[in-house]
């Protein structure tokens, strides 16, 4: 006999992301704004000034609002409850963004590049003191923004906008650094440089969204949890024999599934309610995982490429 079991979590979920979701949307929008603001700001005095690495920072800029946008993003979606059509909600709608955006902003970092190589060769003058004006002015946005999210740093998508904001406020102090030393000494290749320097940084930066969202897409393993971790946590449960065909994939940055067999006793399924509740209080406790199909077998099936195989004959063995 088998016994199917879905931890009831898509509640518990929507109920645990709406509270996440309060008062981090605020400053997420506030931030976002801010940026975009930042952003158009940096290109006109880039273009005034003549200078790469303004231009180049504001697309790193931009990544910054990107990374605010999807954190917004990933909070109205996961607001929105499942329905018929998306059993497991809209998790997936802000990794595919994610993807996206992360593989324009690597090509916008290859014509940073070509830019920057033609400067070398052919070095341009800047105005210096814009440059250190507007990159002052990217420290005060950034380490206030930084200080609004900080507060709500225990979301994964939230805490990753985070660490943006930290890059382009290093990638500020580079350039005033660069404006003090182009000053001082006319050497204007400095600019190029520094252009080159953040735009390593914003692909830096988009590959690793891209691995994620593409690992997220592929079903992969989720980032920080090892299978045999999950195989012997289960398997520590009193009551679980043994336990196969095991697959833990990601929904959404932060929201993991799981599905396995699980071998126990023979027993009615009355008793083996306590074996389940210490299962997924085990998956969601050290795994976060609260999204699992838990099936129970008292008889070894032969474990093949497609999954398990159980004999058609009801009580023998497979």
């Amino acid at each position: 006999m088998h016994v199917h079991s879905h931890s009831n979590s898509q509640s518990h979920d929507r109920h645990h992301h709406v509270q996440a979701g309060q008062g981090s949307d605020t400053v997420l929008k506030w931030s976002l704004a801010a940026t975009l603001v930042f952003v158009a700001v940096q290109v006109g005095a880039g273009l005034t000034a003549g200078s790469l690495a303004l231009i180049s920072d504001a697309g790193h800029n931009f990544t910054d609002a990107l990374a605010l946008g999807l954190a917004l993003f990933g909070v109205y979606l996961r607001r929105k409850p499942a329905d018929e059509s998306r059993t497991f909600g809209y998790h997936r709608g802000g990794v595919l963004a994610a993807f996206v955006n992360a593989l324009s902003l690597v090509l916008l970092s290859l014509f940073v590049f070509h830019e920057a190589w033609e400067r070398l060769w052919k070095p341009q003058p800047v105005e210096e003191f814009t440059m250190i004006a507007v990159a002052g002015l990217g420290i005060v946005l950034n380490v206030g923004i930084m200080l609004g999210l900080k507060a709500h740093s225990s979301d994964v998508n939230i805490r990753a906008a985070f660490v943006h904001m930290l890059g382009d406020a290093l990638g500020s102090v580079a350039i005033i650094i660069g404006a003090v030393v182009i000053r001082n000494t006319g050497w204007y290749v400095i600019d190029p440089l520094l252009s080159i320097l953040i735009g390593a940084l914003i692909v830096w930066s988009s590959w690793d969204v891209i691995r994620e969202s593409l690992n997220i897409l592929l079903e992969g393993m989720p980032r920080g949890i090892e299978l045999k971790n999950v195989t012997e946590a289960i398997r520590s449960v009193p009551g679980v024999l043994d336990v196969h065909d095991l697959h833990v994939w990601s929904l959404g940055s932060g929201a993991h599934a799981l599905s396995c067999h699980a071998l126990i006793e023979d027993m009615p399924p009355s008793e083996s309610d306590c074996i389940l509740r210490g299962i997924t209080h085990a998956l969601g406790d050290d795994f976060n995982i609260h999204h699992s199909t838990i099936q129970f077998e008292h008889t070894r099936c032969a474990v093949t490429g497609s999954g398990c195989s159980m004999d058609s004959r009801c009580g023998q063995p497979c």
